[in-house]
């Protein structure tokens, strides 16, 4: 049996708010738009890669995504251009922990930006 990671859904205070960064700031594209019931939801993904990010409003939301002591620590968000991006979530009054930064032991350059629900995301770009 082979399995693979499909999606995976977080919660957020403002859809409108979410889905225009995830768009504008980190350059993903809307696949689908769900409502149910108890939530309106909004599936993003782009060009070339399965892997997907549901963001999902409550209709009973209030206040602040709780985020608990130790459940999502972060996810990755791959890019040629993390720069352009850390940039972007600067523009767009983001938190940004750290600018991108060349890590010896692995061919990569990350980076670290706070979505406007708090979650924290860490973005990679391939070297070489």
């Amino acid at each position: 049996m082979a399995s693979r990671v499909a999606q995976f859904c977080i919660s957020v205070t403002d859809l409108n708010r979410s889905e225009d960064y995830y768009t504008n700031v980190l350059g993903l594209q809307v696949q689908q738009r769900i409502e149910i019931p108890d939530a309106k939801e909004l599936v993003l993904g782009s060009d070339g890669s399965e892997g997907m990010i549901q963001l999902a409003q409550k209709t009973d939301q209030q206040g602040p995504i709780n985020h608990g002591d130790e459940a999502l620590w972060k996810f990755y968000i791959y890019s040629d251009d993390i720069q352009a991006i850390y940039d972007a979530a600067k523009a767009y009054g983001s938190e940004c922990p750290q600018a991108p930064t060349k890590l010896e032991q692995w061919p990569v350059t990350i980076a670290f930006i706070i979505d406007p629900d708090g979650y924290n995301i860490e973005l990679v770009q391939r070297d070489g």
